[in-house]
């Protein structure tokens, strides 16, 4: 099985926190997306695996007219070997979800919206300069939970002025509606933002370390009060709304990514497209190389198994690990666990290493220790 992703690198302003790329004017949007069908039927002649998901991202994915989003599906289903279940995703932003809207994506094949909501805080959404309102925020939801039983919406978690009281007010609005699933990041302050760079000027003051955990640990309790499972760090559902496409991330199956700055997994080699729109639709129109790759070594292998894995409800499994790498693989995350064990962050059942509630918040740098370094 394997999933498409589609890069759509426009949105309408940038975002504070936001090291995606994306380009905020859409006069080449038209030649983009042509650049990006060629790329998914040239890619199509080399892969006979069942396309399990497709994911919209970006970039806003929803300032795509209706037409346009048929269109990339159209392709695929033409050129690839479709499942019957397959998860379709459009990440969405809150003002772009008109009621009209929602009603034509019910009725095409998007069968699973993600709609970024950040926060339901309007002078959080003005931090990150997000491009909506908590008011629009309240009636997309409405709109989109009548028309989709298949809804995420994601939050962000460890705000700059935030604490527990203001968090939980976040959740609370989540009580409003039935919402299956929902992606909650902490906030983290990347490279060649606006967000940075406020830091470094010392505008804005980032949320101890300390707090973020709190306020991680406040939202596992009371959504797991509401039934919610929390399968992957930074993902809660309800029983049977995993999302097909977060999960096989997590587990390491192959992905096809179209688009500027798309990434694809083939299992042993990864690859990235160029990070440049104008470039992108250069090198496509005139048959020329677009993409980076990098053939994972064993070890690189490993090392990406063990740190998702984690992250997860599913742990990593000795048996596979020994199977899939050799027994000295096995054995070096065996001994080395043992530390992390002691210290109530890892435990072992049935033969697989997981993450305790503890550990989990820590897991990257956890796996990090239980890496094999090239030497």
């Amino acid at each position: 099985m394997s999933g498409i992703y589609l890069h759509i690198p426009f949105c309408k302003q940038a975002c504070h926190y936001c090291n995606f790329h994306f380009s905020t004017s859409k006069k080449n949007k038209d030649v983009v997306i042509e650049s990006m069908i060629k790329e998914l039927e040239a890619k199509s002649n080399d892969n006979s695996d069942i396309i399990e998901t497709i994911y919209f991202g970006g970039g806003t994915p929803s300032i795509l007219s209706i037409s346009e989003i048929n269109k990339f599906i159209k392709i695929i289903y033409k050129n690839f070997k479709i499942s019957e279940n397959i998860e379709i995703t459009l990440e969405a932003n809150p003002e772009d979800l008109s009621l009209d809207k929602v009603k034509e994506l019910s009725l095409s094949s998007v069968n699973r919206l993600s709609i970024g909501i950040q926060s339901f805080n309007d002078t959080e959404l003005k931090m990150m300069n997000r491009s909506h309102n908590s008011n629009q925020s309240k009636n997309c939801i409405e709109n989109a939970s009548r028309y989709f039983d298949n809804l995420s919406i994601d939050l962000i978690y460890g705000m700059p002025n935030s604490n527990l009281k203001s968090w939980e007010k976040n959740l609370q609005m989540l009580e409003c509606w039935e919402i299956n699933h929902i992606s909650a990041y902490a906030l983290t302050v990347e490279s060649n933002t606006a967000l940075k760079k406020f830091i470094e000027k010392e505008i804005i003051v980032p949320l101890d370390e300390e707090e973020v955990y709190d306020q991680y640990n406040f939202m596992f309790e009371k959504l797991s009060l509401s039934n919610y499972i929390n399968y992957e760090l930074s993902s809660f559902a309800k029983e049977g709304y995993f999302s097909k496409n977060n999960s096989s991330y997590w587990l390491g199956k192959k992905y096809i990514g179209i688009g500027p700055s798309a990434h694809s997994f083939d299992g042993k080699i990864r690859s990235w497209n160029i990070s440049n729109n104008s470039q992108y639709v250069k090198h496509i129109e005139n048959n020329r190389l677009f993409y980076q790759n990098e053939h994972l070594s064993k070890i690189d292998q490993y090392n990406e198994h063990v740190m998702t894995g984690l992250r997860t409800i599913w742990g990593v499994s000795l048996d596979q690990l020994e199977k899939k790498f050799g027994k000295k693989y096995s054995n070096h995350l065996l001994s080395k666990s043992k530390k992390f064990i002691d210290l109530n962050m890892l435990e072992i059942s049935d033969n697989i290493v997981f993450s305790t509630k503890k550990g989990k918040f820590l897991s990257d740098g956890i796996a990090s220790e239980l890496f094999i370094i090239n030497r």
